[in-house]
């Protein structure tokens, strides 16, 4: 699959170097669980742990960042806190990330490890090529989880093929394009925000690719950063 990001002209202008990472992987099993995802979230749970504190989060930098972006796309921080900090607070806190199946675990962890907002999808369910736009005021979006369509306001961004929106950014994501045990392509991708820099991105990225083929098994086809306008 050709991977192609394309900006929409008031994003580009809102935004400047704002930027996303994406990687592809092939030929994954999804399991629900095994041996090796068990012993890889108990690794990064101490690596985790060791580092950060729950008093001191509200301080880190790229955490600041991200809630610093949620208010500016109308989205509070302090209600739907963005995704990596809000998994690495569970964490701290001493429970266990939620088990869904061996791709979207490794994806989680890796948000949580480096703060970054990561989504997966099922590349084919996928429509490329894609593009980054603001969300037109009452655009209608069916999200992961939730019981009833979102109605999206004008200040939140989305990310968007052909067919459909495939998530509101850097949040939630499209249920009908979720990684399923049935998944055997998955697209990763990694969200910016601003004041992220795009080596933290493409760490992420590298690092979620390689948890999945840890605990799916796979073969990784590509990765690449794509930037808005840079003004």
């Amino acid at each position: 699959m050709q991977i192609d990001v394309n900006w929409s002209p008031e994003v580009a202008e809102e935004y400047p170097k704002l930027a996303v990472c994406i990687g592809l992987i092939s030929g994954v099993t999804v399991q629900k669980e095994n041996e090796q995802l068990r012993e890889l979230k108990k690794a990064v749970y101490e690596e985790v742990r060791r580092k950060y504190s729950i008093e001191a989060l509200k301080d880190d930098l790229t955490v600041r960042a991200y809630r610093d972006f949620y208010w500016r796309l109308d989205i509070d921080p302090t209600k739907t806190r963005p995704s990596g900090e809000a998994l690495l607070r569970r964490v701290l806190h001493g429970d266990d990330l939620p088990n869904i199946c061996t791709v979207v675990d490794a994806y989680n962890l890796v948000s949580m490890k480096t703060i970054v907002p990561i989504s997966g999808f099922n590349r084919d369910r996928l429509a490329p090529p894609f593009q980054i736009r603001f969300a037109r005021n009452d655009e209608i979006f069916t999200g992961i989880g939730i019981s009833a369509p979102m109605f999206l306001t004008t200040k939140m961004l989305v990310l968007v093929d052909r067919k459909q929106i495939l998530s509101i950014y850097p949040y939630r994501d499209c249920d009908y394009t979720k990684i399923t045990m049935e998944t055997r392509n998955a697209m990763i991708i990694g969200y910016g925000a601003p004041r992220i820099a795009q080596k933290q991105l493409t760490n992420a990225v590298e690092t979620t690719l390689s948890f999945i083929k840890q605990v799916s098994g796979g073969e990784i086809a590509a990765m690449q950063v794509f930037q808005s306008n840079s003004g």
